[in-house]
């Protein structure tokens, strides 16, 4: 079970990571003017903190799903 929850966590942080990392791209393009660059520290700091958000919302969702599957297995018994 534990295995399960590391798998599952760690792909759902990816795919969260990918989406956000779409959203944010989406979002500076529709912006009406050119976003200025972000310099080194700034762009690490964006990247971790969209790692980092990814994974929090991750650990939730596999918490909701893994959590559920349990106790839909213990009202089934």
């Amino acid at each position: 079970m534990i295995k399960t929850s590391v798998l599952v966590m760690l792909v759902l942080t990816v795919l969260i990571s990918t989406g956000l990392r779409w959203r944010d791209e989406r979002m500076a393009r529709m912006a009406p003017r050119r976003p200025a660059r972000l310099g080194l520290v700034a762009g690490v700091k964006a990247k971790a903190n969209r790692w980092v958000t990814a994974a929090a919302l991750a650990v939730i969702l596999t918490l909701a799903i893994l959590g559920g599957l349990h106790w839909i297995n213990v009202w089934a018994e």
